[in-house]
């Protein structure tokens, strides 16, 4: 064996490791979708244990997908809420294949959809066709920004990113509360701290006010459909997304290999903090026009969640946040027609948080729904 040897053999096992390859079914599809299951069981039993009877909870999941996708309005109203989810996902998801926890969505959101609202009405003269993506991309920069401070931290000081952006959250509620009363931001006439309102050019247009003026469904899901593309695209088309996964799956086998770490770590947060700034310009500019104290409404938070769910892959990270938003629509049906506490539809999406991060404890509840490994039939 030469002295080159060696190296070699694990530069291929780092190439192995972070080339795109196909993943392991079970893992990616199978799991998630018995997670689901099993929460749903376990909330049922949540609902019984709090005296609520059979029909009672039947008529609660009835309702739960009734009003989720019982109806256009329906449907509707969980692309509105699936669409910020999906955007925050996809850059905790980058974040995530590049070894790097970042629960900062939540003060991106603000940050950008606050970005967002200033470029959306203080800018004037500007026709729709470039004001609107204006507003977007400074509502994606100001996310960046953002997020690549607790990058450049990381990478020049080694601050745990978990900490920094835990810290930017809460300063970014104080920003948003400081700005918000500036007057040239506040709007005409008001005390309390709200922004004056987005000009309709740079407002995401309705898609559906033709057939009804109560569908909130906005141009929106075009812009998560593309980022799912690009963030696809990103990971697994492009050289510093091969740089992303491999220094997620081993840092010093990276290095070894010549991937700067500091410039990775950076570009990984920077990319994450984007989508979420894109989640904050989403919200701000499709649905509530303005920016108000918590117009973010926890999305950040939610966000990881479906990013877990979607095992931090483009696609997985769609479906999950299109799930999430079917719980959030259909929750309040459920809350409506069967008198259930919204507060169920939490104990769901933790339960299926807490199957998916124990995939081992899915595989017993569900061993017939898997193969059996070869150490296992040799046995």
């Amino acid at each position: 064996m030469t002295d080159q040897t060696a190296p070699d053999a694990l530069t291929q096992k780092l190439l192995q490791r972070a080339a795109p390859g196909r993943a392991e079914f079970e893992d990616l599809v199978i799991v998630p979708i018995f997670a689901v299951i099993a929460a749903l069981i376990l909330g049922a039993l949540v609902m019984l244990a709090t005296a609520v009877d059979l029909p009672t909870i039947g008529q609660s999941y009835v309702a739960l997908i009734r009003g989720s996708v019982g109806s256009l309005n329906a449907v509707s109203e969980t692309l509105t809420a699936a669409a910020p989810l999906v955007l925050a996902g996809l850059g905790l998801a980058l974040g995530f294949r590049a070894g790097l926890f970042n629960i900062g969505a939540e003060g991106q959101i603000v940050i950008g959809g606050l970005v967002a609202v200033i470029v959306g009405f203080s800018v004037t003269g500007l026709p729709f066709a470039l004001h609107l993506p204006l507003a977007l991309l400074a509502g994606a920069a100001a996310g960046a920004f953002y997020a690549s401070i607790a990058g450049w931290l990381r990478a020049t000081t080694g601050a745990h990113e978990v900490i920094t952006t835990i810290m930017l959250n809460l300063i970014s509620y104080r920003i948003l509360d400081y700005v918000l009363r500036q007057p040239f931001i506040q709007r005409e006439g008001r005390a309390d701290p709200i922004s004056q309102s987005v000009l309709e050019t740079a407002q995401l247009p309705q898609l559906l006010t033709w057939i009804d003026p109560n569908l909130r469904v906005h141009a929106g899901v075009f812009l998560v459909l593309g980022a799912v593309a690009l963030a696809h695209w990103l990971l697994f088309r492009s050289k510093i997304g091969f740089e992303f996964r491999a220094s997620g799956k081993n840092p010093d086998a990276a290095r070894y290999a010549g991937i700067r770490a500091s410039l990775i770590i950076i570009a990984a947060m920077a990319s994450a903090g984007a989508m979420a700034g894109l989640a904050g310009a989403n919200q701000v500019l499709g649905v509530l026009d303005r920016a108000t104290p918590g117009f973010s409404a926890g999305i950040g938070f939610d966000a990881i969640s479906v990013a877990l769910l979607g095992r931090s892959h483009p696609v997985g990270v769609l479906f999950a946040g299109l799930l999430f938003g079917a719980l959030e629509a259909g929750g309040r049906q459920m809350q409506v027609d069967a008198g259930v506490s919204i507060d169920l539809i939490g104990i769901i999406q933790a339960l299926i948080i807490v199957f998916i991060a124990a995939p081992l404890l899915v595989r017993a509840i569900f061993p017939w729904g898997f193969r059996k490994s070869r150490q296992e039939r040799g046995a």
